[in-house]
């Protein structure tokens, strides 16, 4: 599969949704940008590729990793993907037709209703 960076609208998007920057006196390295990170951790997802065969121009892989910890522990991931499917229904290109009873089985279709 091929990689493409968020476009500008895309990193508008998610980047409310990110944890905000911690504001304490804390000295030493300042902290990688959000945007580069995430480019790095979809990269190695979209690819495939061994984390530290990530391009050196997202940063450290060793960030990037723990980032996608971090916001995983947090509940980040989960935040961003509830964000896109309501978006994705206000904007009528995704629909849920039939769920099941027990709630094991869900039709999804792209496209809204026909």
């Amino acid at each position: 599969m091929r990689f493409r960076e968020l476009s500008d609208g895309e990193w508008e998007f998610i980047r409310s949704l990110l944890p905000p920057r911690a504001r304490t006196g804390r000295t030493g390295r300042p902290r990688a940008d959000d945007r580069m990170v995430l480019n790095g951790i979809l990269y190695v997802l979209v690819t495939g590729c061994r984390w530290m065969d990530m391009p050196v121009k997202y940063g450290s892989y060793v960030t990037a990793w723990r980032r996608l910890k971090r916001w995983q522990r947090e509940g980040v991931w989960k935040r961003i993907l509830e964000a896109l499917i309501s978006k994705g229904y206000l904007m009528g290109r995704l629909s849920l037709d039939r769920v099941a009873v027990d709630s094991t089985t869900v039709e999804a279709r792209k496209g809204g209703r026909s």
